[in-house]
């Protein structure tokens, strides 16, 4: 018998387990298939939500509490695993002028560094924009991570805690007696434990949809392209209609990404690759000429209006829920990682818990 188990691999399940571990507790992963490699893996890393101020204040609120720490982290995950999640403070520049004043509302009301540059100031921020941009709106201390690296490092991590860590164990059932979680079922047997973190992204519905209560997550696939330019062409974070530019330290430039309603179907498409190609070229001249080096699709939990379901089970003591972060894994994850696991221990609460709680209205809002 094992303290907790995991259920589910990627960002937030290890979090939660790092966290348990820390506190001591004896701790088990199962991940369907290779750790870390669904939408952990595949989307860009910027440490805000884009449009932040589009989002309910309890996104705001685990979001603030993630940047403050996420440099902190990444430096100690280099230190102990000798992989560099490459925490990078490259800056935010919005080209969408049409929420100003919402923005700069929201800006001063939580205590965030955002500004209106004129064009000449767009220019100096980053040359490479095609011109003219009449206004941007700047974030300078947005950073961003390398997903694929925060993962490896990750991953190495929670072992070095003392995790179990156990690739292609699909859970296929919990045990649940008295209202009570009694262990994990998978295809080599039951593991018992009497607590259980249901961390598994798009498929976390699934895997509580005979306990009684389902929580809002489902999939919503993006896709995203990755051209390998001269580093230092792209040096900020661009966001326009939706669309973003991530520049990496080697130069990498990714570009995404699509929402589409398609299931759980993870294949990618031309006319997606087509238009991603269109977006960089439009917005930064210099791509238009470059051979696109990858492409790929994940999926990302979906949940009304973009706030994740961090709690316990209502009606089975025992089973908490960590899932529905949206376009935000990265950037959430932190808070609501230590959220669980303050829930799960009896620990105070790093942030409120009541707007995260599985029952806790939640508003279907314009996906960001």
């Amino acid at each position: 018998m094992v303290d907790c188990v995991v259920v589910g691999g990627g960002l937030s399940g290890m979090l939660v387990a790092w966290e348990l571990a820390q506190a001591g507790l004896e701790t088990t992963v199962l991940e369907r298939g290779e750790p870390g490699r669904e939408s952990s893996w595949a989307g860009g890393g910027i440490l805000s939500p884009l449009y932040p101020w589009r989002y309910p204040e309890s996104v705001t609120r685990l979001a603030t509490w993630g940047q403050a720490r996420y440099r902190a982290i990444s430096e100690h995950l280099k230190a102990e695993t000798g992989i560099d999640p490459e925490w990078t403070l490259s800056g935010l520049l919005t080209l969408d002028m049409d929420q100003v004043a919402t923005a700069r509302r929201w800006a001063g009301e939580h205590g965030y560094d955002l500004r209106v540059a004129e064009a000449d100031d767009v220019r100096t921020i980053e040359p490479s924009l095609v011109s003219p941009v009449d206004a941007a709106i700047w974030m300078p201390d947005i950073a961003q991570v390398r997903n694929p690296r925060l993962m490896k490092a990750l991953g190495r991590m929670v072992q070095l805690s003392g995790v179990t860590v156990r690739a292609h164990a699909e859970v296929t059932g919990l045990s649940i007696s008295n209202g009570r979680v009694q262990g994990v079922t998978t295809a080599e047997g039951t593991i018992h434990t009497g607590k259980v973190v249901i961390a598994g992204g798009a498929w976390s519905a699934g895997l509580l949809s005979a306990y009684g209560y389902t929580p809002q997550v489902g999939p919503v696939r993006g896709q995203m392209i990755l051209f390998k330019a001269t580093p230092g062409l792209l040096t900020r974070i661009v966001l326009s209609n939706r669309r973003y530019l991530i520049p990496r330290r080697d130069g990498r430039i990714l570009v995404g990404s699509t929402l589409e309603h398609v299931g759980f179907d993870k294949s990618t498409s031309q006319e997606a690759r087509d238009a991603l190609r269109a977006v960089a070229a439009q917005l930064v001249p210099a791509l238009a000429g470059m051979e696109v080096e990858h492409h790929w699709a994940g999926l990302r939990p979906s949940s009304p209006d973009g706030v994740p379901y961090v709690g316990e089970h209502p009606e089975v003591a025992g089973l908490y829920v960590n899932a529905g972060h949206f376009r935000n894994g990265v950037v959430l994850g932190l808070a609501s990682a230590r959220l669980t696991a303050d829930l799960l221990l009896g620990r105070e609460p790093a942030v409120d818990p009541n707007p995260y709680a599985l029952t806790a209205p939640r508003q279907a809002t314009e996906e960001s």
